[in-house]
């Protein structure tokens, strides 16, 4: 049996290596071997901080027994769904029309021409809680593929087409405007849980981009229950257990409804997307916990996830040893062990008990919500735990970075880097866009999706990875005043409207004309864990060309909201960060000019939170906003600009706080 997987590069697909299945990666090799021995495709996805996935390995795929049957009947294929969202989505789909849910581990059976016919996620090796047995599933898949086979291609069939339709929906006439915000407001404020924040019941995610928008809603109307939403729920989250009271950064989500239990893993794109929403936050209350919380994040990331060279890993495991969690709880006795005289206003602080709150441990929480500055003893509490976690086996580090997701870092650091004066973290954004440029964009600009040291950079990029590298490169430029990062920015543009536009329906396709051919071309168009193509590209071109002048890029946007607006008006929390763009477009952007060595300019500029504002300085580029502004005379200026009208140029902090307000 070949062991195809360790030439991988993915950690989760080297995690299955050493099993007793015959596992093929994805690619034409484990399609031709279905065809010569005429059985169907068992596809697996998943990925490796996946407790789930970890729990369906060791009881199935490790299973010598369980493996036998799995090689005799089918030939498997396993799928990192970070590293080939483009797979993953197309099977997620057919798994969620056929069952109407979806997850990871997902476990779908296909023709040998990769055509779905049946799916599903997680299955025991033996039968419970009214699943089948995966053994049992696996006989009766091959007993119908064999004995039914009309009936499995008309299957395929029909599901092949229903899930094609997403990519052929046509663009309407009309734009959403703020109808669209007003609605996405009072479905939120209908799915707010105002006992303990966020949305919706348990299990409950961190929903940033929902916040998000909050806060823009905020900005436009001052409204107190508005903003009371957001704080209600940054307050619990912090506050709880999803959140590393000693380390930093925020767990995937959390199982129970007030945050206290999470599932362990940790995303890098959580730590991007959450970080961005408490940054947002103390820009616009000014409370320290907001910016503590902040530098946390951004600090565990900088810590534990960076690769020495400057890119960003992925994630951490839940489970170390073997065990979820363990890494991050504690017993009474283990903290009085550590901290000795100082426990008990530690145990106190973090709500520990000597039953526990978690399987007979602690997981850390304050359970005073929302009293985050800690007391110096405190202070110095937190620190002694953290350096005695330090020497605990850590979870597994899912070390591969990924483009789409360091976008979404390097967006947020530059622009965390900006709003604190933090020169270190701008040295470390400016790092990390000089990794990707080394590391993930290929021979003639294309770029790649995911690199990894021992392999390198492996996969073409998809729509989302340029979309959020577009975002982060007009940030950058933002933060830094360099014109290099416009120009990277529009290669990136550039680069994505030529090979991932759809030139008949409008919006971009998840893949390149240029990628092998799958089932359909998908198309991602709904905000989940993390943006959506359509939603980054949406807004990056509305940024780009407010601050370049280009109108083509301007008039793309618009097509993606024209090819989404009725879906936006109808389903407005599938939307959140595409209605960032709504609100972009029927706001119009601000367009601020500072001229001349100015910080103190840029300081009034930077310290708001601004969310339809795009700023150019230092180094000028090829835009309207540059022309005629040289600042040549010493004195240095700030010009603000909205609907194509220029106010005054302005000299002192005072008058541009007087014109932004």
């Amino acid at each position: 049996m070949a062991n195809r997987l360790a030439r991988e590069t993915s950690p989760y697909l080297r995690q299955h290596a050493g099993n007793p299945v015959d596992w093929y990666p994805w690619g034409e090799e484990a399609f031709a071997e279905a065809r010569r021995r005429d059985v169907p495709v068992l596809l697996s996805v998943g990925y490796s901080s996946c407790h789930w996935c970890h729990v369906m390995a060791h009881e199935s795929f490790e299973d010598p027994d369980t493996a036998a049957v799995m090689n005799e009947l089918f030939v498997n294929v396993k799928v990192d769904r970070e590293e080939r969202p483009d797979v993953d989505a197309i099977y997620m789909e057919a798994v969620q029309a056929m069952t109407g849910h979806g997850g990871w581990p997902m476990t779908v059976f296909l023709t040998p021409d990769g055509r779905p016919f049946f799916g599903g996620t997680y299955f025991p090796r033996t039968a419970r809680g009214g699943m089948i047995a995966f053994t049992d599933l696996l006989a009766r898949i091959a007993q119908v593929w064999r004995e039914r086979r009309d009936d499995v291609v008309g299957q395929a069939h029909e599901l092949t087409e229903a899930i094609s339709r997403t990519s052929r929906l046509q663009p309407g006439e009309d734009l959403p405007g703020s109808e669209a915000l007003r609605a996405a407001g009072a479905e939120l404020r209908r799915q707010f849980d105002p006992e303990w924040g966020g949305f919706g019941r348990a299990p409950k995610f961190p929903q940033g981009m929902s916040l998000d928008l909050l806060l823009r809603l905020h900005v436009h109307d001052r409204s107190p229950e508005t903003l009371e939403m957001v704080t209600t729920s940054l307050d619990a989250m912090a506050s709880g257990g999803i959140y590393d009271h000693l380390g930093g950064g925020f767990a995937r989500y959390s199982t129970d409804a007030s945050w206290l239990v999470p599932h362990f893993e940790k995303m890098l794109y959580d730590q991007a997307l959450l970080a961005r929403v408490y940054l947002h936050a103390w820009q616009l209350t000014g409370e320290p916990r907001y910016r503590q919380v902040v530098e946390e994040t951004v600090g565990y990331v900088l810590r534990d996830l960076r690769h020495p060279e400057g890119g960003f890993y992925s994630a951490e495991d839940a489970d170390s040893e073997g065990v979820e969690g363990k890494f991050y709880v504690w017993t009474d006795a283990q903290i009085r062990s550590v901290l000795g005289d100082d426990a008990d206003a530690a145990i106190e602080w973090w709500g520990v008990t000597p039953r526990g709150n978690w399987e007979g441990t602690n997981i850390l929480w304050r359970p005073v919500r929302g009293d985050l500055i800690r007391p110096e003893v405190i202070e110095a509490a937190r620190q002694r735990l953290f350096e005695a976690r330090r020497v605990r086996v850590r979870p597994g580090l899912d070390d591969k970075v990924l483009t789409e997701w360091n976008g979404l870092m390097l967006a947020t650091l530059a622009e965390a880097a900006a709003a604190t004066g933090n020169a270190s973290w701008l040295s470390a954004a400016d790092a990390n866009a000089e990794f990707l440029l080394e590391h993930l964009r290929g021979d003639g600009g294309r770029w790649m999706r995911s690199w990894q040291a021992e392999g390198g950079a492996r996969h073409l990029a998809v729509a989302a990875d340029y979309g959020a590298l577009l975002d982060a490169f007009v940030r950058l430029a933002e933060a830094t005043g360099r014109a290099r990062w416009i120009d990277e920015a529009r290669a990136v543009a550039d680069g994505l409207l030529e090979r991932f536009w759809d030139r008949e329906c409008g919006g971009v396709f998840t893949t390149g004309d240029d990628a092998e051919p799958l089932v359909t071309r998908p198309k991602d168009l709904m905000d989940n864990a993390t943006p959506s193509a359509n939603s980054l590209v949406a807004n990056g071109l509305l940024r780009l060309a407010a601050l370049t002048g280009e109108v083509r890029y301007h008039e793309r946007a618009e097509t993606i909201l024209r090819l989404l607006g009725d879906l936006v008006a109808r389903h407005p929390t599938a939307f959140g960060h595409l209605l960032a763009a709504v609100d972009l477009l029927a706001t119009g952007p601000t367009e601020i000019a500072v001229v001349g060595d100015r910080p103190d300019l840029l300081g009034e500029v930077r310290s708001r939170f601004l969310p339809n504002v795009v700023l150019a300085w230092g180094e000028p580029y090829d835009s309207p906003l540059w022309e005629g502004r040289t600042g040549h005379d010493g004195t240095g200026r700030a010009y603000v600009c909205r609907h194509y009208t220029c106010l005054a140029p302005v000299t002192t902090a005072e008058a541009l706080a007087a014109q932004l307000a």
